[in-house]
């Protein structure tokens, strides 16, 4: 994944070179040990890989991913923790008013789950949007998937196989010009040209 970091960085610096201060330094073994626990599950090699590089992006408007900031562990945890704390009220008035728990519309290989504790936000748009590594797919799915999780809409949609597939296929739409840099201070950073 290094050679991964080296292709965004190489992008950014002739796009837009204030983006490079926004990356932290890389995560440590403590870091992933802390989310690893949190979750009483094993992250995949290629994020802990990416993760070991740059643990994310600082606060910043400047977003990596076509207007969403790539998480720092601190930071996923942060989200995941806020979504294991609404989850039951979120299920409790969809009892009260549809009788029956939160549901999600999602792609195949995605359980129905609103919010699943399995899946962790790496990314976060500051609506609550999130793009997600799927550590509890559907049994036609592959543990590791990177889904696109929306805060008020059930749909979930299936962006990628893996960690590695989705990092590699955002690069190979870097370099066919598939997104610009803005300055906008709501959608800045690297978006999608249309």
């Amino acid at each position: 994944m290094k050679q991964a970091w080296q292709k965004i960085e190489t992008w950014i610096k002739v796009n837009h070179p204030a983006m490079l201060e926004t990356l932290n330094v890389g995560a440590t073994s403590q870091n992933f040990l802390e989310l690893e626990t949190l979750l009483e599950d094993n992250l995949p090699e290629d994020f802990k890989e990416f993760y070991s590089i740059h643990n994310g992006q600082s606060w910043t408007h400047l977003n990596l991913f076509d207007g969403d900031r790539l998480l720092s562990i601190e930071d996923i945890i942060r989200v995941w923790q806020g979504w294991k704390t609404a989850l039951p009220e979120i299920d409790a008035n969809c009892r009260e008013t549809f009788g029956q728990p939160a549901r999600s519309s999602p792609d195949t290989r995605i359980k129905v789950d609103w919010w699943n504790l399995a899946w962790i936000p790496i990314t976060a748009n500051g609506s609550g949007d999130s793009y997600c590594i799927d550590l509890d797919p559907d049994s036609k799915g592959t543990s590791g998937q990177i889904i696109r999780m929306w805060h008020d809409d059930p749909s979930r949609e299936l962006i990628a196989t893996s960690f590695r597939d989705w990092i590699y296929t955002y690069i190979n739409d870097l370099g066919k010009g598939v997104y610009e840099t803005s300055d906008d201070i709501g959608w800045g950073g690297i978006v999608r040209k249309d």
